[in-house]
């Protein structure tokens, strides 16, 4: 599965990379009985502090700043721009995953360019109590 990974570079500015999220087999475990047998299911797990829903609405946009923690963010509608701190844009929709380090440095900016957008948060470690 593809993931775009927002991490801190050498230099203090934040940067993409593209990542791919490994999904092995799931061992079988009866839950979904009404699932055919011959498809095959994926997992991967990930250990995240809580899950988190926000909704950003049309005209939202965030100056550059790092992110609060360590996180995963799935895009579940709208559309969001995010520029790295080393001036590359990227557009996000519906289905895209971000793993977002930049905790430190100057960060990042973001703006709803389609929405409103929908996102889910799943923080990795401590939780800070802004979005």
């Amino acid at each position: 599965m593809r993931i775009t990974r927002l991490f801190d570079g050498a230099d203090g500015r934040s940067q993409f990379n593209d990542d791919t999220l490994t999904l092995r087999a799931a061992p079988g475990n009866g839950s979904s009985a009404a699932a055919s047998s011959s498809a095959e299911e994926l997992l991967t797990t990930i250990p995240v502090a809580e899950l988190r829903f926000l909704q950003l609405q049309p005209g939202w946009s965030r100056e550059a700043s790092p992110a609060p923690d360590e996180r995963y963010l799935i895009v579940l509608n709208g559309v969001l721009d995010i520029e790295a701190g080393d001036g590359e844009m990227r557009r996000f929709g519906p289905g895209a995953v971000l793993l977002v380090t930049d905790t430190s440095g100057e960060g990042h900016r973001a703006r709803v360019v389609g929405g409103p957008v929908l996102l889910a948060i799943a923080p990795l470690g401590a939780t800070a109590d802004t979005a």
